[in-house]
């Protein structure tokens, strides 16, 4: 399964780097490439919960963010991998979209709390009164000059 989930991805790779296009109508795969089990693979890769994505590339995010909850408090917490880009006014968001786009707009966003860390394990209390279902993702986000550097879904 991992040479043929490799596969794929190198497929991918080489289309994108070529400008070709990958829908299924158009791509001549395998049709190894094309079972239940590698697009099923490859779906779960693409979403998993808690992942960091990078959105603006000169500002890398990785690591993973997960919701828990101690004592009766809910918190969000990042692991020991994360890191992110250095910049002015960082900020841990909560967003209510799916992706976080670069830039984001007034009301779609709650600021959670100053970014403690550039990289390693830190931990946020989610405020009494915040309902977490309103929101899908959490983002690093850049204040001064309103740029998403990456975002986990939660």
């Amino acid at each position: 399964m991992k040479n043929l989930m490799f596969a794929a991805l190198a497929f991918g790779a080489t289309a994108v780097a070529l400008g070709t296009s990958m829908a299924p109508s158009t791509a001549i795969l395998p049709n190894s490439l094309l079972s239940k089990e590698a697009v099923a693979a490859t779906t779960f890769l693409a979403q998993t919960p808690g992942q960091f994505v990078t959105v603006e590339q000169d500002h890398a995010t990785r690591g993973t963010a997960i919701l828990t909850t101690a004592s009766g408090q809910q918190y969000l917490e990042f692991n020991a991998a994360f890191d992110t880009a250095r910049g002015p006014a960082v900020e841990v968001i909560l967003y209510k979209g799916a992706t976080v786009p670069v830039n984001i707009a007034e009301g779609d966003y709650l600021t959670l709390a100053p970014l403690q860390s550039f990289s390693g394990a830190q931990r946020y209390l989610i405020p009494a009164g915040i309902d977490i279902n309103d929101y899908q993702t959490v983002g690093i986000w850049c204040r001064q000059f309103n740029v998403t550097f990456g975002y986990a879904p939660i």
